[in-house]
């Protein structure tokens, strides 16, 4: 497999507060990774780093055979690199159909697959972002980052405070990505949708990774020790 992503020995800081100390993992063309670990334990911070939102850290991270370091954020994204952020975050001035290709590269996902994807989001295309409920909300900024046509889709959070249904339906979308084979980075609170889904695991405990592995090493004592569930 054609590696993507390679994160080594990643430390950031926030100002003079370090808050990753030795992170690594890899994701390979076509996987889907599982970033994981208890609030507070750098996962986030992580992300920010590979898409050069920290100002301060070391280390090495390269996507797809070209250094990320010291890069400013619009140039990974560039790249190849779409994020879908914690906390939604559309552009909330803008409407749905704005805000869908205020961003959009040619490629597989254009106007046509996102709305297959999310038939909602065509319904409310003239509607202005902000109006939308927050589970609209999280769909339109998933297919606004697919509309860039990434050769890496993070999402970070991305069912955290949904309603069951629509974080079901956004399982299901993830489920058509890797049906795909898109290349995923994902973080997620819900291990027994993430066990099903993700082909290797890392787990983060306070800026270190500490494991990494298959769904099927990942035993209900890693679970509890590192997790606590």
């Amino acid at each position: 497999m054609d590696k993507l992503l390679k994160v080594k020995s990643l430390k950031s800081w926030y100002g003079a507060s370090q808050a990753l100390f030795d992170v690594n993992l890899e994701i390979n063309q076509g996987e889907i990774v599982a970033l994981l670990g208890r609030n507070g334990m750098g996962k986030s911070t992580t992300i920010k780093s590979i898409c050069g939102l920290i100002n301060k850290y070391e280390g090495e991270i390269n996507f797809n055979k070209i250094s990320l370091v010291k890069l400013p954020s619009y140039k990974i994204a560039q790249l190849g690199i779409g994020l879908v952020p914690e906390g939604r975050r559309a552009f909330s001035n803008l409407t749905v159909l704005e805000n869908l290709i205020a961003t959009a590269v040619d490629g597989e996902w254009d106007l046509d697959a996102i709305y297959n994807l999310f038939p909602r989001l065509e319904e409310r295309k003239n509607q202005m972002a902000f109006s939308l409920s927050g589970g609209e909300q999280q769909m339109l900024v998933i297919g606004r980052a697919l509309m860039t046509n990434p050769k890496l889709l993070i999402l970070d959070e991305a069912t955290e405070g949904l309603s069951p249904t629509i974080r079901s339906e956004i399982w299901k979308v993830i489920e058509v990505l890797k049906d795909k084979s898109a290349s995923i980075l994902i973080i997620d609170k819900s291990l027994k949708q993430l066990l099903d889904l993700a082909d290797n695991f890392y787990i983060l405990e306070k800026g270190r990774t500490v494991w990494n592995g298959p769904a099927s090493k990942l035993t209900s004592n890693i679970a509890q020790e590192f997790l606590g569930v």
